[in-house]
């Protein structure tokens, strides 16, 4: 029987079966641990639940502009997590996450 990955090739391209991979910068590690425990906790399930090895980054957050052109933003209750999404290499880097309030300020 034939490998169900050869027999798709020609019908996705080698693309379909590319997954991302998310790397956390500085700055999100010291936002990040300013939160309190639980707030840490449900923002570090939703990143595992959402955007480790997804194969599609852009599917639960919103494309920004202005300043903010080519970062991507995803809600997470009132939080929010700011990326970039680099397709070069299936990379999503998590830049900031803060209170919704404050998270654009800087």
């Amino acid at each position: 029987m034939a490998d169900i990955s050869l027999l798709l090739l020609p019908i996705f391209g080698e693309s379909w079966m590319k997954i991302y991979s998310v790397e956390l910068s500085e700055r999100f590690k010291k936002e990040f641990k300013k939160l309190d425990k639980y707030t840490q906790k449900i923002i570090r399930a939703w990143i595992d639940k959402n955007l480790v090895e997804t194969e599609n980054p852009r599917a639960h957050g919103k494309d920004l502009t202005a300043d903010r052109s080519g970062q991507w933003r995803y809600r997470i209750g009132d939080y929010r997590l700011i990326c970039i999404i680099n397709d070069n290499k299936f990379v999503i880097l998590a830049l900031t996450v803060g209170h919704r309030k404050d998270i654009y300020d800087n």
